[in-house]
């Protein structure tokens, strides 16, 4: 694989790694940093301070991660980095290096798409629509954290392992809490979610 990647991101965004998206205060120097996003490694040209979100945005033309509240209150901008679910508007791009980063771009396999993306349709889970990218992503990872045993502030009892029969709709709704608007309380989105996971 070459030092850009396969898709020539890099390429199609060269214009935004010029000069004056890489303008920093004196003293501050950018730097290149490679991230591999959705299997596919980009070097980037970055400001330190530059977020994860925006380079994802700006740099990798990748615009279904939402731009909201930049402040890490709405979860629109939910992308996984080793699995796990993260803010990306709180996370810097230059400390990504070396992690595995999936965006919603990337969870539909050889044009079939991941089964939560599948529940959304089959049961109108849009709401506004903003969102949806940053509640998928979440509600994905959140299954996988249910599968591991990993109990939540609606776990009757933390002293026994936790087991996907556990994952209630209480369950869902806790684990998915605070995203934008809170519609993760959406009762379509829950049960998107619980027939994902095999809850329904």
């Amino acid at each position: 694989m070459s030092e850009t990647n396969r898709s020539g991101a890099l390429g199609r965004k060269a214009a935004a790694n010029g000069p004056a998206a890489d303008a920093a205060p004196p003293g501050v120097e950018p730097r290149i940093v490679r991230l591999t996003v959705n299997g596919e490694i980009s070097a980037l040209t970055v400001e330190p301070r530059m977020t994860l979100l925006d380079a994802l945005r700006e740099k990798l033309g990748l615009t279904g991660t939402k731009k909201a509240c930049d402040r890490g209150e709405c979860g629109a901008c939910t992308v996984h980095v080793d699995g796990r679910r993260i803010l990306s508007c709180m996370a810097l791009a230059a400390m990504q290096e070396g992690k595995r980063i999936t965006t919603i771009e990337g969870l539909e396999k050889d044009g079939a798409l991941h089964p939560l993306q599948a529940a959304f349709i089959e049961h109108d889970s849009f709401q506004c629509g903003f969102c949806t990218s940053g509640q998928i992503m979440s509600g994905v990872a959140m299954i996988e954290e249910a599968k591991a045993g990993w109990p939540s502030a609606a776990t009757a009892d933390v002293r026994r392992s936790f087991a996907i029969a556990d994952l209630s709709h209480a369950e869902i709704r806790e684990r998915m809490s605070g995203n934008l608007c809170r519609c993760a309380c959406y009762p379509n989105i829950v049960d998107a979610v619980a027939a994902a996971a095999g809850r329904r």
